[in-house]
């Protein structure tokens, strides 16, 4: 019994982790971090870390052990990566659903550090 508790805690202190990382997104509206520019747009691509966010259905697409991952919650690692500065990309001319599939031109067209024109104002401003 003592063993099933511990490992209760422990699975709890481990996904209130992964919670305190994820930037709040609600599924089929643009994130508060999306440019407002780029309303009614399905999917961004995130060229510093390769990800891309899927509006449709409030997640997030990284490729990681060989395998593209579809998850609502943002990965530990990305918890201080700062989305409303990113530059993100809104895929305008795709309509398939699965862009990371055509990764390669994406990587190409917009490496790490692309970065064009002015500020991206979000959707919702940053809170405080």
């Amino acid at each position: 019994m003592k063993t099933l508790k511990l490992a209760i805690t422990g699975m709890a202190i481990f996904f209130s982790g992964l919670l305190a990382a994820q930037v709040a997104v609600t599924v089929g509206a643009p994130p508060p971090w999306g440019p407002s520019e780029a309303a009614g747009i399905r999917f961004y691509y995130l060229p510093d870390i390769q990800m891309y966010f899927d509006v449709n259905a409030g997640e997030y697409v990284y490729f990681s052990g060989g395998t593209w991952i579809h998850t609502t919650v943002l990965p530990v690692r990305y918890r201080h990566y700062d989305f409303y500065k990113a530059y993100k990309v809104p895929l305008r001319d795709y309509h398939g659903e699965r862009p990371w599939e055509n990764h390669a031109v994406y990587h190409k067209s917009y490496p790490h550090g692309y970065h064009h024109g002015e500020y991206q104002k979000p959707f919702v401003e940053r809170p405080h």
